[in-house]
């Protein structure tokens, strides 16, 4: 069973509480990133919404971890237009911010433009959902178990680049039914954990960032990620992953990644 109902619950305009869904798996006190990423990108859909305009690509910068506690949304216009607009979005708990972002709303392609696809068809969904595993000390009563995994290669158990097919149990927020790009968000934080080739039970392995570039909005509940993880000594890492729908792939993910030792 899922942690909660929900990821957020509304505490009024602009402000919601975390519930424990939202744990990521180093600690069930601080956040993963997919449900942080997605309720700053439900803000940027919300804000002076425009007819014919989507958002096509979120970046966001996690500035602090992002406890499980009340926390407070601020979205505004950088750069108005009528078809391409720059947003920008801040998240905030007890008044110190956590996480920026920004988000790129463009104007909606005709509808005779011939579409184009390069990347193979994504493999079939799995009947059965995986069981909710990944590397030892990891917190699995939070996010881990509020979304439904059904891996096709590779596991959270074992290293290497992988693929899954994933949705999420519950909507973002109680009481509403999740977009497309929040569907989308809530699980490209998920790259480095889906595409793992570092062992997370002897390394500290987390991301400073997450940008989602979409070139068309996904259908459907289910999205299928392929990852993969590049690391260099003396460098640091990045994670890589493609997304896309029954129908194939809608776009790109990319996370740069702090590689260390744990420390207490």
């Amino acid at each position: 069973m899922p942690p909660a109902e929900s990821f957020y619950e509304p505490l009024g305009e602009d402000a919601f509480a975390s519930t424990p869904a939202t744990a990521g798996p180093w600690s069930p006190d601080f956040q993963h990133g997919g449900p942080v990423s997605a309720l700053l990108g439900r803000a940027f859909e919300r804000h002076d919404p425009a007819p014919g305009t989507r958002v096509a690509r979120v970046t966001v910068e996690i500035l602090n971890p992002v406890p499980v506690a009340p926390l407070r949304v601020a979205v505004r216009t950088v750069r108005p237009g009528r078809r391409v607009s720059l947003l920008e979005a801040e998240l905030s708990h007890d008044g110190r911010p956590v996480a920026r972002a920004t988000g790129w709303r463009i104007a909606a392609a005709p509808a005779h433009v011939e579409p184009t696809d390069h990347a193979p068809a994504p493999p079939p969904l799995p009947d059965d959902a995986d069981t909710v595993a990944a590397w030892p000390g990891a917190h699995l009563d939070g996010y881990l178990s509020a979304m439904e995994w059904r891996h096709t290669d590779g596991s959270f158990t074992r290293r290497g680049p992988g693929r899954a097919w994933a949705r999420s149990r519950i909507p973002l927020v109680a009481g509403e039914s999740d977009s497309p790009l929040v569907r989308a968000l809530v699980l490209a934080d998920s790259a480095s954990g889906v595409g793992a080739q570092l062992d997370f039970a002897k390394l500290l392995v987390i991301n400073t960032d997450v940008t989602v570039a979409l070139h068309r909005d996904p259908v459907g509940e289910w999205l299928c990620m392929d990852a993969r993880v590049h690391a260099s000594p003396g460098g640091s890492a990045l994670a890589q992953a493609s997304l896309a729908d029954t129908s194939g792939e809608i776009g790109q993910v990319l996370q740069t990644l702090l590689v260390d030792e744990h420390r207490s």
